[in-house]
């Protein structure tokens, strides 16, 4: 790729979109509005960097040229200096721009509904579902993001069968969109008394928040049934008709809310929890035919896809799709997973900008 020729013509692309913020009728189609101001955002961005660029290039041209034409030796010397950390700098500021030319996501900004459940291993697949929630509602707790529990399918000895949690603040979906994906962990339960090591598996599901704009959902298509709740709760939870199930007739998809007391809060979880599934449907499809030329390394959030290993007895967490080994297990499942999540954030871009060189 000409790195030149593309920055010039996002710069033309720059001017034309600067041009449309100002006409006063963009506001009045909210969703165009937004989607200027995010590329206007972006491209501006961009286009501090394309400065810098050619500061150091034409900075290059200029040493080059006082060493060929410079008499005096202390003057050259100065240019080579300055001639070795332009060209330094070079590359490192070249990388930034390729990361940099990837289009924001607007899905990045969303908000998620985050299911984990328990896979192969039985009780200890549900204890560790427990400590992968405890793990992101600590990440959550230091990125400072708001959660809440929408369905929680307790086991006897702890842990969870399944749990739900609404994550919302500030670019969520972006940060854990590539956590979707069989975890495993491979450790000596404590309920073992031979002191054996068992590997369980647990799946994670990220779902990005859908706003009614987002998907349409024909309500003919739902079958909507009250029922009473089940499992542990409350007095009010288990004798009245206040557990709701959404069936969406055309997928099969089924949502069952009961942790709430009252009917109406149960239908508007079962609602933003069957939006987020089809609208995770859609995008699923969406994102198969547009790499069905090319597998990527780093998934799609297949359900299937084995995707990390958390190994106790070594003290080592890694991610299979990149490679990527971190220590210090138990800081990471205190939610310290900023090395993880970036470096799979980077990976994705380094993939996209190859596939847009291609």
């Amino acid at each position: 790729m000409d790195l030149l020729k593309k920055l010039e013509e996002l710069s033309q692309r720059y001017k034309v979109v600067t041009e449309a913020i100002n006409d006063p009728d963009l506001v009045k189609d909210q969703k165009k509005y937004k989607d200027t101001m995010r590329e206007n955002q972006y491209l501006s961005d961009l286009m501090e960097l394309y400065a810098d660029y050619k500061k150091v290039l034409t900075g290059i041209e200029d040493a080059k040229m006082m060493i060929t034409a410079e008499d005096d030796a202390e003057m050259k010397e100065m240019a080579r200096e300055e001639l070795k950390e332009l060209e330094e700098k070079q590359p490192q500021i070249e990388e930034t721009i390729k990361l940099k030319l990837i289009p924001p996501d607007p899905l990045d900004e969303k908000n998620i509904i985050l299911e984990i459940r328990s896979a192969a291993g039985g009780d200890e697949a549900s204890l560790f579902v427990r400590d992968m929630w405890e793990m992101y509602c600590h990440l959550c707790e230091k990125k400072g993001w708001k959660y809440e529990t929408m369905e929680a399918q307790e086991t006897e000895v702890g842990g969870f069968n399944k749990i739900v949690t609404s994550i919302t603040g500030k670019f969520v979906y972006g940060t854990l969109r590539f956590e979707s994906g069989v975890h495993r962990v491979q450790r000596v339960p404590a309920t073992e008394s031979q002191g054996r090591l068992q590997t369980s598996t647990v799946t994670v599901a990220v779902l990005p928040e859908a706003e009614e704009a987002d998907i349409k959902i024909n309500p003919g298509d739902v079958r909507v049934d009250v029922m009473r709740a089940g499992g542990p709760g409350g007095q009010c939870v288990n004798t009245t008709d206040s557990a709701v199930r959404l069936t969406h007739i055309p997928t099969g998809i089924v949502v069952i809310q009961q942790d709430q007391k009252s009917q109406i809060k149960n239908k508007e979880k079962a609602w933003q929890v069957l939006r987020a599934r089809l609208f995770d449907l859609e995008q699923s499809k969406l994102d198969a035919e547009r790499s069905a030329s090319r597998k990527s390394m780093i998934g799609n959030g297949d359900r299937s896809e084995k995707i990390r290993t958390y190994n106790y007895p070594q003290d080592r967490v890694t991610d299979h799709r990149i490679n990527l080994s971190v220590h210090n297990l138990p800081g990471f499942m205190m939610g310290n997973m900023d090395e993880m999540l970036d470096a799979l954030n980077v990976y994705a871009k380094e993939e996209k900008f190859n596939e847009i060189d291609a």
